[in-house]
């Protein structure tokens, strides 16, 4: 069948070119005729152009058997590109009347030998077009087949062999250290299996890797292959799956035929959940050509054939989706969690990834790594890339804690909106709900720390607050979740205490607050309606599965639910009320430092919070960053910046940098 459909593919890919081909063999035979004018006279004719010496020149040329002449030239009065062609007979007198013609006009006259008595012209003209249209048909040919390489190959294997010469190791890979213990095991199998065969141990066939985007998942495989030494073949899920049913299983069963050449070897299936996922979930029946693909796969790992010495990983962010005959003993019978890294992982990733950026002294791996929790390994990355981008840019020789405070903000909430013009009024708001916040977070006892404030846009954000727990916690108590909640009303309750009005700034800590509080009362058993569980943790949803999805609890108690949740929101604001009204005058000198400064760091504020004012500001250029906005502008006037008055401190702070 696959034969058929690529023959047809390559007639109808052929054909177009065939025709463009004949186009332009007729273009090239016919160009002269289609480019010049041709007037073409009788006999009788001739002679009266000839008569009235209207003949400027003269082509004769002889037709062999035909007794003729065919003569060609040009009349008094044509232009370039015109001539006329006339037939005549083959006679003395005619003949004469040309040369007395030439004589008495003297133009120019010009006898062709006919060029059928050439046997090389008549082969040329009868057989040269052939070999041109089978030329052009045989080398339009070659390049549509090289373009179809692929689609004679549908029944390949799209796994690739990783010939990279600098292969990754476990020194490479920063933090995960229980997640390399338990692949240390494949590598001793890999080198040494006689060992594990000795005590009939059998070592697992397939390890899948689950966790959250960036942890390391698709390095933690290829620094095992690199452990081991061994051929490693990565490919991803959705490279099996084509239109045409079959393709994806014949795939599977030529990457288990190319591996068992090259046994021991490992198979990284990135992404699996694009080819595993749950047989007969799909709306209207299945996907007749996943399915396949994936019964191959359950039968290539673990049927009836052997596959020693081939180790499969495979990774996904859903594990959740996954076949159930994927995971089942013989199969992918170990599954390693790779979660986000804790402090020390951390502080090990930015150790890798600070290897060649140059950091100012002072600046701590260790620090860093407190300021970042939640973030995964790529986030680091990216968190030092950004900042060295940044320092870059502000043409510096070392990376300050300026770009990394910058860089972290970039990597959260996206880029500072210093072109975006605010009124006076909005950026009060603004400061005093940020402030509200704040507050919060400094008097609950076990609040997370105020690492930052600022009231500068980012995203859809006019500003915002960074809030680090004190320490990384596995669980968190019914206190933790209550105190998160009222730091999180902490900015609307600052607006009703201060303005006397809401606006919508908090839609987010709404939205955030919410989720917790719904958790507390449906999952963890956290209220009056015991410790009962009325749904699961939300995920992303998986249609087919989803779609049918009952509530298993009455209205009565759904009534319930919505009670509970808010009693526990009024009691949360009642104490966000009591904490700002108890502290107004720490609610104001934040607000009001936040609107000289704009961004406060946690020292800024542990030092505003004990004496009552800011460190005092230094006169040099290398301190832009820690001054007031009205400093600013008094550098500003000193140097001459034009409209200093109206700028906001980021904009000065780029006049002045540069």
């Amino acid at each position: 069948m696959n034969n058929n459909i690529d023959k047809k593919v390559v007639k109808k890919g052929l054909l177009p070119y065939l025709f463009i081909g004949l186009i332009i063999i007729g273009i090239f035979f016919f160009i002269n005729v289609m480019d010049r004018k041709v007037n073409y006279l009788t006999y009788d004719e001739f002679v009266n152009e000839l008569s009235n010496n209207k003949i400027t020149e003269l082509e004769i040329t002889s037709k062999t058997g035909a007794y003729t002449y065919e003569v060609k030239g040009k009349l008094k009065g044509y232009d370039e590109k015109e001539t006329f062609s006339a037939r005549l007979p083959l006679s003395e007198e005619v003949m004469k009347k040309i040369v007395q013609a030439s004589d008495e006009n003297s133009f120019k006259i010009e006898v062709k030998p006919n060029p059928e008595s050439s046997s090389f012209l008549i082969i040329l003209m009868e057989v040269g077009p052939i070999f041109l249209v089978l030329g052009l048909g045989f080398w339009f040919f070659s390049r549509q087949m090289a373009g179809n390489k692929s689609s004679l190959d549908f029944g390949k294997s799209r796994a690739k062999l990783n010939e990279d010469t600098n292969k990754a190791t476990f020194s490479d890979v920063a933090g995960l250290k229980e997640e390399k213990e338990e692949l240390k095991e494949l590598i001793d199998f890999l080198k040494n299996p006689k060992k594990f065969q000795k005590l009939g141990a059998r070592i697992p066939k397939g390890v899948l890797l689950f966790g959250p985007p960036g942890t390391g998942k698709t390095l933690l495989a290829k620094a095992v292959a690199g452990e081991a030494d061994v051929p490693f073949y990565f490919i991803s899920g959705s490279d099996f799956v084509e239109l045409f049913v079959g393709v994806g299983a014949s795939r599977v069963r030529d990457m288990f035929q190319q591996a068992k050449r090259n046994a021991p070897c490992l198979i990284f299936i990135d992404e699996i959940d694009a080819v595993g996922r749950q047989r007969g979930t799909g709306l209207g029946g299945g996907h007749d050509e996943r399915e396949q693909t994936l019964n191959q796969l359950l039968t290539e790992m673990d049927g009836f054939g052997a596959n020693e010495g081939i180790i499969i990983i495979a990774a996904t962010n859903r594990p959740d989706v996954l076949d159930p005959a994927l995971l089942r003993p013989g199969r992918f019978d170990r599954q390693v969690t790779v979660n986000l890294p804790d402090v020390k992982g951390r502080e090990e990733i930015l150790g890798v990834h600070a290897r060649n950026k140059k950091l100012a002294d002072g600046i701590t791996l260790a620090n860093l790594a407190k300021r970042t929790p939640g973030f995964s390994g790529a986030d680091l990355e990216n968190l030092l890339n950004e900042a060295a981008l940044l320092a870059v840019r502000r043409n510096k020789d070392v990376i300050t804690m300026s770009e990394i405070d910058e860089a972290t903000d970039r990597v959260l909430m996206g880029p500072a909106k210093t072109s975006h013009k605010y009124s006076e009024n909005d950026r009060k708001l603004v400061a005093y709900h940020e402030a509200g916040h704040a507050v919060i977070g400094l008097k609950l006892k076990n609040a997370s720390d105020v690492q930052k404030v600022t009231i500068i846009p980012r995203g859809s954000a006019g500003g915002y607050n960074m809030m680090v727990p004190t320490e990384e916690k596995m669980c968190s108590t019914k206190s933790d979740l209550l105190e998160e909640v009222t730091g999180l009303l902490g900015g609307r309750t600052a607006e009703e205490i201060t303005f006397g009005e809401i606006t919508t700034g908090a839609h987010n800590d709404f939205e955030k607050a919410t989720k917790i509080v719904r958790s507390m009362v449906t999952e963890y058993g956290m209220s009056d309606l015991g410790p009962l569980q009325f749904e699961q943790q939300a995920g992303s949803v998986f249609l087919g599965r989803d779609y049918n999805k009952t509530q298993h609890f009455s209205d009565a108690v759904a009534n319930e639910i919505d009670m509970e949740m808010r009693k526990i929101i009024n009691e949360c604001h009642k104490k966000a009320k009591e904490i700002i009204t108890k502290n107004k005058d720490l609610l104001k000198l934040i607000a009001e430092t936040l609107l000289e400064y704009e961004t406060l760091t946690k020292e800024q504020i542990d030092y505003l919070v004990e004496n009552g004012h800011m460190p005092s500001e230094e006169d040099n250029d290398d301190n832009y960053e820690s001054m007031s906005i009205t400093k600013l502008r008094s550098i500003a006037k000193e140097k001459g910046i034009k409209n200093y008055s109206k700028l906001t401190k980021s904009e000065l702070l780029k006049e002045l940098n540069d």
